[in-house]
């Protein structure tokens, strides 16, 4: 942003409560404002229907007063009232409240919220118009704190600390505005460890978080924890989405010998769509060949189990998101909203590097970095595990070993922000086959887990047993 020019005369004096439109001007100087930023960023709550983009803005602590022009005001009040009585709006629901409110004609009526939404393109940018406008709010603020600073210096009616002590006070008011979070007394987070320490102990060691459906690898991590940022990571055809989604039915629909109730859990699948993860979900908890049901092969016993899956599966709490393209502020916003509807526990991204960066014209490594910090950002804010696949990049194959963390495509922030980092391998020794079934029967294939990174844990491989034709990983036995 280029430099404001220097004050010559001050604003009019004025109280903290009063309206943050800057009329009176600065020796000719317009205080700083976007109206076209402003326009944007209010057509955007419109155009997706006062959800996302409205959660955003919330979140950012925007304010009625943020906005420069008094229309823009009055627009978004009404939009924080929609939005605090849980009602989606567009233009016509907006118009009709503002027209009950008395402000429609004010505002420019049913025209002028109409080109709010013909001058945007969608939603995308609607992280950058609320930066724009928050920072010259800012600004306006900072200026009128300095203006009033200036005049109670030629007043001098007090004692020099106790003047600092309320100017301090002012320019903090105007900091908090940019902080969203607060630091916690060590109280809070000592009493949450003794709580775990204690379920710990009265389980004797079994599994203190989400559950994997997996013996060995939950007696490795116990379980996912809230809070957690856990990259699973294979090259192409390993079957890293199979994985997660064995992961994710065992959430919704834990094993009746594990004694938990069924949890929320939501995914994110930015390669395929809803329907065709359905059916990889159906077909793998009913184990029934796919292939069987697009040859028209079924025999009765299949169409029961299926039925019987389907019906199950119907009123689990699994949530799948499958908008392509998505970037870190959707997926956040999206994942917030539903959480404050259902007590979610877990969330799902397929897979990391098709999600899209917030400014496309950034570095790929840059934008893949961004994205990793806002998952783990979001796993934090949420208090949920938030499982991320990614892609590991040609070298293990190149150099016939084991992946690693430096494998890891695109960035090496999302080694540094995971909390756990699995990856998957085919074992490589004497007793892997031509077609690396590693000597077992048929479509069931050996697959290692490995634990390359945990925090709070050992690293180290875990077996597991693939079984290709129902795509679900299974417990080994040798």
């Amino acid at each position: 942003m280029s430099a404001q020019p220097p004050i010559k005369s001050p604003f009019k004096k004025r109280t903290q409560s009063d309206s943050m439109v800057d009329s009176p001007e600065l020796a000719g100087r317009v205080p700083p404002h976007d109206l076209s930023a402003e326009a944007a960023l209010l057509g955007a709550c419109i155009m997706d229907g006062g959800r996302d983009t409205m959660t955003v803005c919330i979140d950012a602590r925007l304010l009625s007063e943020a906005f420069y022009k008094p229309s823009h005001q009055l627009i978004y009040t009404a939009m924080l009232e929609l939005y605090k009585e849980g009602k989606p709006f567009d233009e016509i629901i907006l118009a009709e409240h503002l027209r009950r409110l008395g402000h429609l004609e004010t505002v420019g009526g049913l025209v002028a919220l109409n080109q709010l939404t013909e001058n945007i393109d969608g939603t995308m940018y609607a992280s950058y118009y609320l930066e724009i406008v928050k920072e010259k709010w800012l600004i306006r603020r900072l200026i009128r704190t300095s203006t009033k600073t200036i005049e109670r210096c030629f007043e001098a009616q007090e004692s020099v600390d106790q003047f600092l002590e309320e100017v301090e006070q002012d320019v903090f008011g105007i900091s908090q505005q940019r902080v969203t979070e607060a630091a916690k007394h060590i109280k809070e987070p000592i009493d949450e460890v003794t709580r775990q320490i204690q379920m710990l102990i009265q389980r004797t060691g079994s599994t203190f978080g989400v559950k994997s459906g997996f013996k060995d690898i939950d007696a490795m991590t116990f379980g996912f924890h809230p809070a957690q940022m856990i990259i699973l990571a294979a090259r192409p055809s390993v079957g890293k989405t199979s994985l997660a989604m064995n992961f994710a039915e065992h959430c919704v629909l834990p094993s009746a010998s594990d004694g938990a109730e069924p949890m929320a859990c939501l995914v994110f699948s930015l390669e395929m769509g809803a329907d065709q993860l359905a059916m990889r979900l159906l077909c793998c908890r009913a184990r029934v060949n796919a292939k069987r049901i697009r040859d028209g092969f079924l025999n009765e016993e299949e169409q029961r189990k299926l039925a019987t899956t389907a019906t199950e599966l119907k009123s689990a709490p699994l949530y799948i998101d499958d908008s392509g393209g998505l970037t870190i502020m959707e997926m956040r916003a999206k994942a917030r909203r539903l959480a404050a509807r259902v007590p979610l526990k877990l969330v799902v991204v397929d897979y990391l590097q098709l999600a899209s960066g917030t400014d496309p014209r950034m570095p790929r490594e840059q934008q893949i970095a961004e994205i990793s910090r806002g998952l783990k950002s979001m796993a934090k804010e949420l208090n949920v595990p938030v499982i991320v696949l990614s892609q590991l990049n040609r070298e293990s194959e190149k150099e016939k070993r084991d992946p690693r963390l430096s494998d890891l495509r695109e960035s090496g922030s999302i080694e540094q922000d995971a909390d756990t980092v699995f990856m998957l391998s085919r074992p490589r020794g004497d007793g892997e086959g031509e077609n690396g079934d590693n000597g077992l029967p048929g479509d069931v294939e050996k697959i290692n887990l490995i634990i390359a990174k945990q925090r709070n844990g050992p690293v180290g491989e875990v077996p597991l047993t693939f079984i290709r034709q129902y795509t679900r990983y299974e417990n080994f036995t040798a």
